[in-house]
């Protein structure tokens, strides 16, 4: 059988086919082109910089208090650009900016945002029915994502900074109840003033200075002491009672009347017996001297005067001990002397010990205070870095939403994305092509049937063997 050609008639019904789709496709690629409405696209860009630098302030007396900003992208699973996606495409973000445009959240649109690899920028591609308008709508989004970005800031500094409140109030109730027990302290202990413990040790210094020299004094008094009552030929301590004795104006006076009646008695004696009136009135004169002294010496030294020292006082008395009473008066002003300077051993002494008491006492509760006083220092440096710190972290606001910089303005569209007449007329081109190739493959379909059953009439038929196969 042959194979015939498609017949005049049939192709004039193909080619009407393929005029008829290309005139509809074309029709409807012009009609499209003629009644879409063109859209615009404005771009622009923002970009998240790194960390901005620390800040250190250094508290005289107290310390030092530093704050710095940690790099938003530190994390390798977190990005704050993402975050800034979802809040630039929040309704938040697009109703604000829809109502400054007095437009709708549908008819203002989301924008296609896009964060470039590598980089800390971010794109967005904001869509528009004119080019003004498409510019104007994606300041508008840049002034609404600005100011809620600085929303979300202030509150998140506001919850921060309820967390610190509380630190502070902690810290400032230690720092009053410090100082409170230290004011309490200083009235109780008795310190009165810084450095009184150091001031009442340097006179307790001085008064054991003095005293040593006091001492030496003593000692040197008490060698002259012993070597006039040497010469004079009475101990130390018979010249300490006889130092009393001469003191004591009753008993001079008594002693005068018993040297003078001594005196006399040895005189009448000498011309009558001792049976005599006027011996034995002298004699009881002398006697009653004798008792008078004996009862005045009593009193003054708890004791009677032995005879040698009543002998030495009476010869201090008679002119012809003159040179023996000078001794004596120098004895008398050494003894002076020497009971002068232990006196003033004896008040130095006493002193000492309590200063040093005192001392000790003060030591202690000085002590104390000093634990107190670094209790206070310590509270205050406690107190002064918490109120550092909360200082310097609210300068710090982009913590949690890292600072924006607008590298790209918003752009003014020249030309319209949509639509685009090239791919429109490649579009329609394309499909005149495909639909004249499907339209020839269906007018020649029969003939290539032919020719296949043609081809396969003629190959030759399958040996046995290979049918088994």
């Amino acid at each position: 059988m042959s194979s015939d050609p498609p017949k005049k008639g049939q192709w004039r019904v193909y080619l009407l086919m393929w005029l008829l789709i290309n005139t509809t496709l074309w029709s409807a690629a012009i009609l499209y082109l003629k009644k879409a409405k063109p859209t615009y696209i404005s771009e622009w860009a923002l970009i998240l910089p790194g960390t901005g630098p620390g800040v250190s302030v250094n508290l005289p007396e107290i310390g030092q208090a530093s704050s710095s900003s940690s790099s938003a992208f530190g994390g390798a699973s977190s990005d704050p650009r993402a975050n800034y996606q979802f809040i630039a495409t929040s309704e938040a973000v697009l109703g604000r900016a829809a109502t400054q445009m007095n437009l709708s959240i549908e008819e203002f649109g989301k924008p296609r945002v896009k964060l470039l690899d590598n980089t800390t920028i971010m794109t967005f591609q904001v869509t528009g029915s004119t080019p003004e308008q498409t510019q104007q709508k994606s300041r508008m989004m840049y002034q609404a994502l600005v100011q809620r970005l600085s929303e979300l800031r202030v509150e998140e500094l506001g919850r921060r900074d309820e967390g610190v409140q509380a630190t502070m109030k902690a810290a400032q109730s230690k720092l009053h109840q410090a100082q409170k027990r230290l004011s309490e302290y200083k009235v109780s202990s008795g310190l009165s003033f810084q450095g009184q413990v150091d001031n009442l040790s340097v006179n307790v210094e001085q008064l054991r200075r003095q005293r040593s020299e006091t001492l030496a004094k003593r000692q040197q008094t008490g060698t002259r002491l012993a070597e006039l009552a040497a010469n004079i030929g009475i101990t130390p301590e018979q010249a300490a009672k006889a130092f009393v004795l001469q003191a004591d104006q009753q008993f001079q006076q008594n002693l005068k009347d018993y040297s003078e009646s001594s005196a006399s008695l040895v005189v009448l004696l000498s011309k009558w017996g001792e049976n005599h009136p006027n011996v034995v009135k002298e004699q009881a004169r002398q006697q009653a001297a004798q008792i008078a002294i004996a009862q005045r010496s009593t009193e003054l030294l708890k004791q009677e005067v032995d005879p040698q020292l009543l002998e030495f006082l009476q010869l201090g008395a008679n002119d012809q001990g003159a040179g023996r009473s000078s001794l004596f008066r120098d004895l008398i002003t050494t003894q002076v002397e020497y009971e002068g300077f232990n006196a003033e051993v004896q008040s130095l002494e006493q002193q000492i010990n309590q200063l040093d008491d005192r001392l000790s006492g003060l030591a202690q509760r000085q002590s104390t205070l000093e634990n107190l006083k670094r209790d206070v220092q310590t509270a205050e440096a406690v107190f002064a870095s918490t109120l550092a710190r909360i200082d310097l972290s609210k300068s710090d606001i982009f913590t949690a939403y890292p600072l924006t910089q607008l590298i790209a303005e918003p752009s003014l569209p020249t030309s319209p994305s949509t639509p685009k007449k090239s791919l429109v007329y490649l579009g329609a081109g394309l499909g005149s092509v495909l639909s004249g190739a499907a339209l020839t493959l269906l007018a020649m379909r029969k003939r290539l049937l032919m020719l296949y059953q043609n081809r396969k009439k003629q190959l030759p038929a399958s040996s046995p063997e290979q049918t088994a196969l």
